[in-house]
């Protein structure tokens, strides 16, 4: 049994900046990382082209504001390179290959026990047993793809991908490309599918979404600051209106509420985009309705169009592991492994549990929820 005042699980952005956070405040910590490297989802599991689709002033972690040298909008191997600097510039303490397979807080001893598998290549599998007076969850909401359920997709005998695989659209020039999911990542795989030269390009909108220039958007943050909520969103729509004009004809409807409405009141976020909407209006990229089937390389729509594609790539999102290995937990983390509590309250539980990152507010709700986190656990820590 390995005794850590702190465990945290999860390497990415919100593990990291929570244990720069207690190590600011002389709290002992560890991080668990399931995967060989820190910050695997940027690493690891990201599209060549990638920025963030915020300014760097709203994409930094506690303690370490971006140089101004950096570009205002960063490429992911720059921020790659950043949390890199960031875990060495606090001297994290990271147990890399470890994969949490259960987490119980034992009343008896007041500590959260934690068995982790070794995956490294001369661990073995073999379980390690950790016991700590402290636990945050950090594993992020996008553990694992999420896979949706299409009748036939499974027989499709072209080849598909998650975008979690995905890296450049040079890979499928001259094909027929049907992007699944009208998200950010999938309105901008759509893009980069359509740059890279397929011969079609289609992406499946199911649901009404807000589309905004990524100038715009890096505009309205700043009007937040000063401006109340509504008239943030009016502004924002009528700039839309003007540079986009009436996009339903081209399948985008936008729902009734605003997007920064929205992006606060509910899990979605606006599409930021990036050029997407030039190559939807051109019909370089087409907006199909929801899939019906499919049958071989035969595509069936809810509108009764069949079409042939060479290749599908499902940018259908991720979802949380949280609940497939912390248990006796029914307060702080809900069904979904996300936050169940709500917002500024979310991050911590009962018996010493804690969860950073889980309430989808971006880079700079995790450093939020870290500095939170840290200055709490300190209180009590100091009190012991």
């Amino acid at each position: 049994m390995r005794e850590e005042v702190v465990l945290i699980v999860g390497a990415g952005q919100s593990g990291l900046a929570t244990a720069a956070c207690l190590t600011e405040l002389s709290v002992p910590c560890l991080i668990l990382e399931r995967d060989g490297c820190i910050a695997s989802l940027w690493r690891q599991r990201c599209y060549d082209r990638v920025k963030l689709h915020l300014a760097k002033e709203y994409s930094h972690l506690p303690h370490s504001a971006h140089p101004p040298e950096a570009p205002t909008f960063l490429p992911k191997n720059d921020f790659v390179r950043y949390l890199d600097d960031y875990a060495e510039r606090f001297r994290l303490r990271v147990a890399l290959s470890r994969e949490v397979v259960s987490a119980e807080y034992h009343e008896a001893s007041g500590r959260w026990l934690v068995t982790a598998r070794n995956t490294e290549e001369n661990g073995g599998g073999a379980e390690e047993l950790y016991a700590a007076r402290y636990l945050v969850v950090a594993s992020g909401e996008n553990a694992d793809p999420a896979m949706p359920e299409i009748p036939g997709l499974a027989e499709f005998r072209g080849s598909m991908v998650h975008s979690s695989r995905y890296r450049t659209g040079r890979d499928y020039e001259g094909k027929a490309v049907l992007v699944v999911g009208g998200g950010n990542s999938g309105m901008e795989i759509a893009l980069d599918v359509a740059n890279g030269g397929a011969h079609t390009t289609c992406v499946v909108v199911r649901s009404q979404l807000h589309i905004v220039p990524r100038a715009i958007w890096f505009v309205a943050m700043r009007l937040m600051k000063y401006l109340p909520m509504w008239l943030v969103d009016h502004l924002i729509l009528l700039a839309c209106y003007f540079i986009y004009g009436n996009l339903a004809k081209y399948g985008l409807h936008r729902p009734s509420i605003g997007p920064m409405y929205m992006k606060k009141h509910t899990p979605i976020y606006p599409v930021v985009d990036v050029g997407t909407v030039s190559k939807i209006k051109s019909g370089a990229v087409q907006v199909v309705p929801s899939i019906k089937s499919i049958d071989g390389h035969n595509v069936t729509f809810t509108d009764g169009k069949i079409q042939n594609f060479d290749a599908v790539i499902l940018a259908t999102g991720y979802r949380s592991s949280v609940k497939k290995w912390l248990k006796g937990d029914d307060f702080l983390i809900g069904e979904d492994g996300m936050s169940k509590q709500k917002y500024p309250n979310h991050w911590k539980g009962k018996n010493k549990l804690y969860c950073a990152g889980l309430v989808r507010m971006g880079i700079l709700g995790s450093g939020e929820d870290a500095q939170k986190i840290a200055n709490d656990i300190a209180d009590d820590y100091r009190n012991i």
